[in-house]
């Protein structure tokens, strides 16, 4: 009677412990899940590791070059995480820095939230735009041949400049974050937005105290910005150059020349006589006044020294072989400088 009734009490109380059982395999189960699931996972050796997630790639694609470049630990993990929150759909395509260990909520969040990595990318003051273009094809945000496409757009200065031809001079320098993913035509608009930025109201009403248009402000930082790097010698140098604009006198600018040779032949670095001579607008040895637009996209500092030049008399100045100038107010002492830089740079 005692054995029957163990087996009669077995046989009544067997679906409650498998169904106990059932539930504790389940959350041992899932207390691994979630303990693998938030474990922090580092599979390559660097500090960090960059990777590219090109538009159109299935979660399953993406999920296998995480795991092959040690980003995750299970493609299939991975797979079944995004889909059990419904997220496939959402992860975004770009290139992505992981930084040590991470777990793998924060690997599908960051691709969740397009967190794409971020370079930085320095334009230095006096480059043109050709220049800024070579420099970022070299670093591998595009091609030259785009940008050259994208610098002629000029529908975002045109309330500003309405006869610019293209976007020398407004491509401000600055350090810019960029992508991989970011075109040729995203990257200028930045710089362009940049530079409308700081052409505030205050600088748009210097302009019209000293009777230059925003064109001619920036024209002429841009000879400023070629001709010194000192910020002190700046001021001079924008006063000479108004000063001989005032009388009439041709600015005889050398990096005018050279950006006149430069649109039509290589320039081999020396100004000769026979680009002096050369028939450009751009070439201030022969035409009077500015050139017709900014030979290079300047800093801040030239552009205030365009608006703000120093109260002085000078109408010449000379390089005195160390990165500075000598200014002079007549030619005569101009000469003479000339002379005397001229003698000890043959030293």
């Amino acid at each position: 009677m005692v054995l029957g009734g163990i087996r009669t009490s077995i046989k009544s109380n067997l679906p409650s412990f498998l169904g106990a059982l059932a539930s504790l395999t389940t959350g041992f189960i899932l207390l691994w899940l979630l303990v693998v699931i938030c474990r922090p996972y580092q599979g390559y050796p660097d500090s960090h590791r960059i990777i590219s997630i090109p538009s159109g790639q299935t979660t399953s694609q993406i999920a296998h070059n995480l795991e092959a470049a040690g980003v995750i630990q299970s493609s299939s993990l991975f797979q079944w995480y995004v889909r059990l929150g419904y997220t496939s759909s959402s992860l975004k395509a770009g290139e992505y820095r992981f930084h040590n260990s991470a777990n793998l909520p924060g690997v599908v969040n960051k691709i969740q939230q397009g967190l794409v990595h971020h370079y930085k990318v320095t334009i230095r003051e006096g480059m043109t735009v050709r220049e800024i273009a070579e420099q970022l094809e070299q670093e591998g945000f595009g091609t030259a041949e785009l940008y050259e496409k994208a610098i002629q757009q000029t529908a975002s200065i045109a309330d500003l400049d309405s006869v610019a031809e293209y976007l020398e001079g407004y491509l401000f320098p600055e350090t810019y974050l960029v992508t991989r993913s970011m075109t040729e035509s995203e990257i200028v608009s930045a710089m362009v937005r940049t530079f409308r930025r700081l052409w505030t109201a205050e600088r748009s009403r210097r302009a019209r105290e000293i009777d230059l248009s925003m064109r001619e402000v920036i024209t002429l930082a841009s000879l400023i910005e070629k001709e010194t790097g000192l910020a002190r010698e700046r001021p001079l140098v924008s006063a000479v150059f108004q000063n001989r604009l005032r009388r009439n006198v041709r600015l005889a600018c050398d990096p005018t020349v050279i950006y006149a040779v430069k649109r039509v032949k290589e320039y081999d670095g020396v100004i000769n006589q026979s680009d002096l001579n050369l028939d450009s607008p751009y070439n201030t040895y022969l035409y009077p006044g500015l050139p017709p637009g900014p030979i290079s996209n300047p800093g801040m500092e030239s552009i205030d020294a365009a608006l703000y030049p120093a109260d002085v008399n000078y109408l010449y100045f000379v390089s005195t072989n160390d990165g500075s100038h000598f200014f002079s107010s007549n030619y005569r002492n101009h000469r003479q400088a000339v002379r005397q830089y001229q003698r000890s740079r043959g030293r």
